[in-house]
C-alpha cells in the first residue's frame, strides 16, 4: 500500500494554503511555484477539493483560493478523500474476493490496517501540520502580489 502522487500533492499543496490563509486568496501558481508542483495538476486537484468544500475560490483580480473552513477542522484524511485517494492496503478493494473470489487469509489484517491508516489521517488537521512547521527552515517562495514587478525572493519560515 502506498499513497500516490495525487495524495500527497494535494495535502502539500492544503498545507502552504493553510500556511496563508489569513493574507486573502493565494493563487495556484504562487502554490505550484513554492512547491514545484505543475500547475495543471494543481487545477485538477483543486477543482475536486472545490467540490468537496474544503477550498472556496475568488475570481478576478487578486483572485485565488482559500480554506472554506479552519484549518483545524480540515483532516488530511478529508483531503486525501476529497481528491479520490483510495486508503486501502487489502489485494480485492475491500470486496472480499482477493483469492479466487474467495476472502484470503490476511484480509482482516489489511482491512485492520485500512481502518487505522484513517483513524490516524482524520486525526491530523492542516492546523496541526503548520504549526508543525512554524520554526523549521523551510525555504518558500514570499508572495509578491502587491509588487507585481519584483522579483520573488527566498525567505525562511519562522
Amino acid at each position: 500500500m502506498r499513497l500516490t502522487t495525487k495524495g500527497r500533492f494535494a495535502v502539500t499543496a492544503m498545507v502552504d494554503l493553510a500556511m496563508r490563509h489569513t493574507g486573502g486568496p493565494v493563487t495556484l501558481a504562487a502554490i505550484s511555484k513554492r512547491q514545484h508542483i505543475s500547475l495543471s495538476y494543481l487545477e485538477q486537484l483543486f477543482g475536486r477539493l472545490r467540490r468537496r468544500n474544503l477550498v472556496s475560490s475568488v475570481r478576478g483580480p487578486g483572485g485565488g483560493y482559500m480554506l472554506a473552513l479552519p484549518p483545524e477542522r480540515i483532516s488530511v484524511a478529508d483531503i486525501i478523500v476529497a481528491v479520490d485517494e483510495p486508503l486501502d492496503a487489502t489485494q480485492c478493494g475491500g470486496k472480499e474476493n482477493c483469492l479466487d473470489d474467495k476472502r484470503c487469509m490476511t484480509h482482516d489484517l489489511w482491512a485492520t490496517l485500512n481502518t487505522k491508516m484513517y483513524e490516524y489521517l482524520a486525526s491530523v488537521s492542516l492546523g496541526n501540520l503548520v504549526e508543525q512547521q512554524h520554526g523549521k527552515p523551510v525555504n518558500v517562495l514570499q508572495d509578491c502580489r502587491s509588487d507585481a514587478g519584483a522579483k520573488p525572493q527566498v525567505a525562511a519560515l519562522a
